[in-house]
């Protein structure tokens, strides 16, 4: 799960191949590299194996990774207020393995669409929508 800090966005990668780092990469670089540049400011992780190859992620995305401290969840609260509302579509025992990338993108669409009160009511997809056309049209 990625998420957008400033607008919270939220982007869902499936990861067929496993969870080990060297599977988890591609797949994070892949969903990083979607992004418009300038918002790709720094990745924030808590301190999972599956970050193993960090430096290589900033090597080809240029996005610094930092980790938070163990069992400081405030560290980490963006992380914490999404997986809550990701338990309402999936529940804390849910098998991800048998979700695909159409599944994760359905779920992730009704969370980026769904309003919130940090953004005056707005929907993270319209907020993150607004920076994502100044990119566009600055880009001859």
């Amino acid at each position: 799960m990625l998420v957008e800090r400033t607008s919270r966005l939220v982007r869902l990668v499936a990861l067929p191949h496993g969870i080990k780092a060297h599977q988890v990469r591609p797949h994070l670089v892949q969903a990083i590299e979607q992004m418009p540049p300038t918002m790709r400011g720094s990745l924030t992780w808590d301190r999972g194996r599956e970050m193993a190859e960090h430096a290589q992620l900033t090597a080809q995305t240029s996005m610094p990774v930092y980790f938070c401290r163990r069992r400081s969840p405030w560290q980490r609260g963006t992380n914490e207020n999404t997986n809550g509302s990701l338990r309402r579509y999936l529940g804390k025992s849910a098998d991800l393995r048998l979700l695909d990338q159409n599944d994760l993108d359905r779920i992730a669409a009704e969370l980026n669409d769904r309003p919130r009160r940090i953004h005056g009511y707005r929907a993270p997809s319209a907020v993150y929508a607004d920076p994502c056309a100044k990119v566009d049209a600055t880009t001859p």
